[in-house]
C-alpha cells in the first residue's frame, strides 16, 4: 500500500456532493476518493483503499441519514471525528431554462425534504437521486428544459449549470452532521471537549429504556442525542438506539453509567470518543443570547 493511497479520504458520491464538500473541508490537502454506497465507502477503510471516511449521520431538518447505524454496529471501524457544515442548496437547470418551465425537480430524498416547502411552491413533481450531485449530473445529460436538480453551487460549476434560485432549504439554519471514521481510535481527545457515540440493543423488559438510561443522569453525563431503530433480525422483540453523550469514553462517570447500562441491554458497541465540533459551542452561544 503506496502512502498516497493510504492517505486519501472515501465519501459517498461524486465531485460537488455535500459529502464532497464536507471531506474538502475537513482534510483540504487529502486527495478525496468516491464510492457509489455507503458500505462500499466505510470498505474502502476496512481494505486500507482510504485513511478516512467522511459520512453524512443526520440533519437539522430531514432528521438521521438511515442506515448508518445499522451499518457502525456491524463493522471494525471507530468514529474519531464530527463535522457541521451548513447545507445552502440551489435550483440548478440546464443552461438555456429558466425556472417557470421547471416541472420535474431531481435530488437525493434528504435534499428534496430539506426544501419541501419551496418545491411545494412551484407545484413540481419531485424525484429521488443517489446524491445531490448526481442528480446534478444526471439533469445534464437529460438536456430538458423542464427538468431540475437541487445541488450546490459548486455541482452548478462542476457540471455547467445554471443556478435558477439560491437558498432554497426551508430552514436558515440547515446544517448536516458528518462523521470521520477510520481503523483506529481518536487520540488524546479533551475530556472536557468529548462526545462518545455507542448503539445498544435492550431486553424485552417493563420500563427498560428508562432503566438504561439512569446511570447516565445519576452520573451527570448529557445525552446528545437518542434514536431508536429496528433490528429486522428481532422485529418487535429488540429495539436498538444510538446514542451520543456529552463525557469521554474513559472517564469514570461513564464507565459506572455504562455499567448500568450493559445490566439492561443484550448488547453494546462502542463507536468511538472523539473531539466536540466547534459548532457546537457556537450554538450553545447563540441560543444564550436569544433573549426569552
Amino acid at each position: 500500500m503506496n502512502k498516497e493511497t493510504n492517505e486519501c479520504v472515501a465519501c459517498q458520491g461524486v465531485q460537488g456532493a455535500f459529502s464532497h464538500l464536507a471531506a474538502k473541508q475537513i482534510f483540504p490537502q487529502r486527495e478525496i476518493r468516491f464510492y457509489s454506497t455507503f458500505e462500499m465507502t466505510l470498505e474502502a477503510v476496512l481494505q486500507k483503499q482510504a485513511a478516512y471516511a467522511v459520512l453524512p449521520v443526520e440533519n437539522s431538518v430531514a432528521g438521521r441519514v438511515a442506515d448508518m447505524h445499522r451499518l457502525l454496529g456491524n463493522l471494525s471501524l471507530y468514529v474519531c471525528g464530527e463535522y457541521f457544515l451548513r447545507i445552502c442548496h440551489c435550483l440548478l437547470g440546464i443552461p438555456r431554462t429558466d425556472l417557470n418551465r421547471i416541472r420535474v425537480v431531481r435530488s437525493h430524498v434528504q435534499a428534496l425534504s430539506q426544501c419541501r416547502n419551496f418545491l411545494q411552491s412551484l407545484n413540481v413533481k419531485t424525484e429521488t437521486a443517489a446524491n445531490t450531485a448526481q442528480a446534478a449530473q444526471e439533469i445534464v445529460a437529460l438536456d430538458r428544459e423542464d427538468t431540475a436538480a437541487v445541488a450546490s453551487r459548486t455541482a452548478a460549476e462542476l457540471y455547467g449549470l445554471k443556478i435558477l434560485r439560491e437558498g432554497i432549504e426551508d430552514s436558515a439554519l440547515n446544517t448536516t452532521r458528518f462523521w470521520i471514521l477510520s481503523r483506529t481510535p481518536a487520540a488524546d481527545v479533551d475530556p472536557d471537549k468529548a462526545v462518545t457515540s455507542f448503539v445498544f440493543w435492550v431486553k424485552n423488559k417493563p420500563a427498560v429504556l428508562y432503566k438504561c438510561l439512569g446511570g447516565f443522569a445519576t452520573n451527570g453525563i448529557d445525552l446528545l442525542r437518542l434514536e431508536s431503530f429496528m433490528d429486522p433480525d428481532r422485529f418487535l422483540t429488540s429495539a436498538g438506539f444510538l446514542v451520543d453523550v456529552a463525557a469521554h469514553g474513559e472517564s469514570p462517570a461513564f464507565h459506572r453509567a455504562m455499567e448500568e447500562l450493559a445490566f439492561f441491554s443484550e448488547r453494546i458497541k462502542i463507536l468511538g470518543t472523539y473531539p466536540t465540533d466547534p459548532y457546537r459551542a457556537e450554538m450553545k452561544t447563540q441560543r444564550e443570547e436569544v433573549p426569552e
